[in-house]
């Protein structure tokens, strides 16, 4: 077993949290003294709830999570607000060998950019590994269940957006 030291933060949109993600935080908060899950507000991306409503139904379903916090970061590099938190782990979910592709070259930028900073990869489990905010996104909008892909206050914010 690892002992637990640091602070970590795993960032993202995180529009939905999906129960990937919360089985990534859940694992992750095992690992580390504290976990912070920094929600990006980014402007390239067309939400489907706000940042704010992104953090509060990210806070509820993290409430059981004793070592977890939720935060919103805007407009700046992820390492500045890192070490603005006085974060020295980024966590990053992978899901399939795609998702390892992309992650990498932004590991490798962290890392040249925070060198004091170190990247740790947490697989999700199985059977969440087809699942994306997007594909709960598209289902939900097309009323689909999406019971076993999110939260239960997630899936209610859903249907509340998609009727």
């Amino acid at each position: 077993m690892i002992e637990k030291s640091m602070k970590a933060i795993y960032p993202g949109t995180f529009d939905p949290l999906t129960n990937g993600h919360l089985d990534v935080i859940t694992r992750a908060a095992k690992i580390f003294e504290e976990v912070i899950i920094a929600i990006y507000d980014n402007p390239k991306k067309k939400p489907c709830f706000t940042t704010d409503e992104r953090v509060v139904l990210t806070r509820d379903a993290v409430k059981k999570v004793n070592n977890v916090t939720v935060v919103k970061f805007e407009q700046q590099l992820m390492v500045d607000f890192a070490r603005r938190i006085d974060a020295h782990v980024i966590i990053r979910g992978l899901r399939a060998i795609s998702d390892f592709e992309s992650e990498l070259s932004y590991a490798q930028a962290n890392r040249k950019l925070a060198p004091d900073m170190e990247t740790i990869f947490l697989m999700t489990a199985l059977e969440y590994a087809f699942l994306s905010s997007h594909t709960v996104k598209e289902l939900a909008s097309l009323h689909a269940d999406v019971t076993d892909m999110v939260p239960l206050n997630i899936k209610k914010a859903l249907i509340a957006k998609f009727g």
